[in-house]
């Protein structure tokens, strides 16, 4: 077996008395989707953050391709490859979508931030941005002010974004949110389109596009994993039922 890509191990985050990560590990696997799942509060974007470099860990350690990267901080982690979606939007809502995104590709190259037009127009950071909207079928909305984007727009708009870096393994943090069926129905299609470019870790509570998307599925219930399979054994697995799907019909309407 080679390395995975991301390996988490017996990680822990506490705040005041409440640890809430608890020992947790988990691998994921180069071109894999690995979806997070739980309930409110069980700890996923705690998580995240410290796989992200937002948030230290108090033990435990996290690797990137084999290297260390436990208390590296978040630029130098995005340099190595990984760059994640948020689950609060953090776009910059007076500028166009391939503003955002040549914005993205301009920190990753690691060109001056203090003159913004550079960004607007070196040909190369355009192209960039240009070609990350395509990927997530937003080229015909390249030149429209964020504000001015739908909801469902701006989360695909948040993956360009992510894109513009060329990470190894994307990370994100509830895309599905707040989008409505036929928005939803088209974020589980890219990512489906993406995941064969790259691994991706996904947190979500939509239950379809999890099942549908996932190779293989990790519950977080309090901090702790509780279980991790692929989707079929997920489905099945009684102390997840009792803890997480309960009565949800997880069905696959999705795709």
């Amino acid at each position: 077996m080679a390395d995975p890509l991301l390996r988490v191990e017996k990680l822990v985050r506490r705040f005041g008395g409440i640890t809430a990560t608890d020992n947790v590990s988990l691998d994921v696997a180069a071109g894999e989707l690995h979806a997070i799942i739980g309930p409110n509060g069980a700890g996923k974007t705690t998580l995240i953050s410290q796989l992200t470099g937002h948030l230290a860990p108090h033990a435990g350690t996290v690797s990137l391709g084999g290297r260390d990267i436990t208390y590296l901080p978040a630029y130098r982690r995005c340099a190595l490859g990984l760059a994640r979606s948020f689950q609060i939007t953090s776009l910059l809502l007076d500028f166009t979508a391939a503003d955002n995104v040549a914005l993205a590709a301009q920190a990753h190259a690691g060109t001056s931030f203090r003159f913004f037009a550079n960004a607007r127009k070196e040909k190369g950071l355009r192209d960039a941005a240009h070609a990350a909207l395509d990927r997530v079928g937003l080229s015909h909305r390249a030149d429209v002010v964020v504000s001015r984007l739908s909801h469902g727009e701006r989360r695909e708009l948040e993956l360009a974004v992510a894109l513009a870096s060329k990470p190894k393994l994307l990370l994100l943090d509830e895309p599905m949110a707040g989008l409505g069926v036929t928005e939803s129905q088209r974020m589980v299609k890219l990512l489906q389109e993406l995941r064969k470019e790259v691994s991706i870790v996904l947190v979500e509570h939509d239950m379809p596009a999890v099942f549908a998307l996932a190779d293989r599925i990790s519950v977080l219930v309090y901090g702790r994993v509780i279980a991790s399979g692929d989707p079929a054994a997920i489905r099945q697995n009684d102390e997840v039922k009792r803890a997480y799907l309960g009565d949800q019909h997880v069905v696959t309407h999705h795709g």
